[in-house]
């Protein structure tokens, strides 16, 4: 019976990774195979394999990449500004505040208050965006920032910065004060052992939150949609355009999610050697 057991375990265990990879891989080969069927393939009821079940064609894909390049290139172009941008100032400003929070002690009438600072970071990233969606939309339209992208990565900056303060606070603490101390001693000031010995330990982490906080920005809806009108929409307003007065445009539905997705994946594919070991950062304390 025991010499069973090691067996059943392997098996349970590839069994539950086989399910997962086929939750995970069907819905975006239905993704795939929809972007090259027609209007009337769709609504014909499940087809699943081209040549066999239906003719593919390149009608959906000649929409965005011919016949409408020019308002499709501005919405990707969009995107991939204000994703990134905005990702990047999250990750600058909120790594500082992590390392802050992390090596100094702030006291408020004689008690210390660094874990209510970083709740108080944390609970902005708590309430809906809705919430405050209109104030933002009135403040930037009297600032001149309405249908802007400095306004759009102004807004995913300030949405997605607790994040970045509630991750990078694990990853600063795992890095023991002595390696600091020790720079101290050889005569650097605190900003080049933070420079020199601090940052590089924690590149991994940087790297991984900087993709989850990509995905965030990437895949946001509700802000773009109230705080932009043409100029500076992104690629989830274009997608939902799709669902015109003749029902969903599944075809070009799936054309936009399958570029959309693109660039991430590319990414956290190059990125993985860093993913992998920052999300192990500051997993282990002393």
């Amino acid at each position: 019976m025991k010499s069973r057991r090691p067996w059943l375990k392997t098996f349970g265990v590839y069994l539950g990774l086989f399910t997962w990879t086929l939750i995970v891989l069907i819905p975006l080969y239905w993704t795939v195979v929809t972007s090259f069927k027609t209007q009337g393939d769709v609504f014909q009821g499940p087809k699943y394999l081209p040549f066999i079940d239906f003719t593919p064609t390149l009608e959906s894909w000649q929409k965005f990449f011919v016949d409408d390049w020019r308002y499709f290139s501005q919405q990707y172009l969009n995107s991939i500004v204000i994703g990134i941008s905005s990702s990047v100032l999250s990750v600058i400003l909120g790594g500082l505040a992590s390392y802050a929070l992390t090596r100094f002690r702030y006291t408020w009438r004689g008690r210390e208050r660094n874990k209510d600072l970083a709740f108080w970071f944390i609970s902005q990233r708590i309430f809906p965006p809705v919430a405050v969606v209109i104030p933002l939309y009135v403040l930037f339209q009297t600032v001149k920032l309405f249908d802007t992208q400095v306004g759009l990565i102004i807004a995913y900056t300030a949405f997605n910065l607790p994040l970045v303060v509630y991750l990078m606070q694990d990853y600063f603490a795992g890095i023991p004060l002595e390696l600091e101390e020790s720079a101290y001693i050889d005569g650097c000031n605190r900003f080049s052992a933070f420079w020199r010995i601090t940052l590089p330990l924690v590149v991994p982490g940087l790297v991984a939150t900087f993709l989850f906080v990509l995905v965030f920005a990437w895949n946001e809806y509700i802000i773009a949609l109230f705080l932009t009108q043409s100029n500076a929409q992104t690629m989830p307003i274009l997608i939902a355009a799709q669902n015109a007065q003749r029902g969903p445009q599944w075809g070009p539905i799936s054309v936009l999610t399958l570029v959309t997705i693109a660039p991430v994946c590319v990414l956290a594919v190059f990125l993985e050697r860093y993913i992998s070991r920052g999300l192990l950062v500051g997993a282990v304390k002393g």
